[in-house]
């Protein structure tokens, strides 16, 4: 995976009045946990930015007044109506323990159900795994090129070496949809392989 550098200030007073003044600084508020005593500590938005709006995962090396942490951005609070970030949760990790995270998906090759007039549909931009930090690829890979018309692959056929895939086998991440144009050459011809009639309007 790749890394993130983030510096961060530490926070010793947590009360409203004071988070209230880091807002209005436009620094956001984060807790990370998962390491022990939980750490309290603030970052720019501007930086937080650089992790909101971007779709790679990344590993955080975190700087917090000399004191550095590996970590993921686990959860983000929003304003209901700015949509600034209120909080932010971090969730420490080790190189020798396993943890969970969301890896985004890359989709690679040219469906054959493409090419029969389908439309390839990305059904789950990111699939959650469990593995270790050293195992951990910057997307999963999947191949769709033999997918055909109207198919699709399903968490349960997916496999990645030294990673557990957590969400449910049954959980449908591509398909090959058929389109109205597809379904209607497949009208056009009879079941016995006989002339073509035309399609229903």
């Amino acid at each position: 995976m790749k890394t993130f550098e983030l510096k961060g200030s530490l926070r010793t007073d947590l009360g409203k009045k004071a988070t209230k003044a880091l807002r209005k600084e436009e620094m956001v508020p984060c807790e990370l946990y998962g390491g022990g005593e939980n750490v309290h500590f603030a970052i720019s938005e501007k930086i937080f930015s650089k992790l909101l709006f971007t779709p790679e995962v990344y590993i955080i090396n975190a700087d917090v007044d000399g004191k550095k942490f590996s970590c993921i951005l686990r959860d983000i609070h929003f304003h209901a109506v700015t949509d600034k970030p209120l909080h932010a949760d971090f969730y420490q990790v080790f190189e020798d323990k396993a943890f969970e995270v969301e890896l985004p998906i890359r989709v690679e090759g040219f469906a054959k159900g493409i090419q029969a007039g389908g439309k390839l549909a990305v059904i789950s931009r990111k699939l959650k795994v469990k593995g270790l930090m050293a195992n951990l690829p910057e997307n999963l890979l999947i191949e769709v090129s033999d997918l055909g018309l109207g198919r699709s692959i399903q968490v349960g056929e997916l496999t990645y070496e030294n990673l557990e895939l957590l969400n449910s086998k049954n959980s449908v991440v591509v398909q090959v949809k058929l389109t109205r144009a597809a379904r209607a050459a497949a009208q056009s011809t009879s079941p016995d392989g006989g002339e073509a009639t035309p399609a229903a309007e």
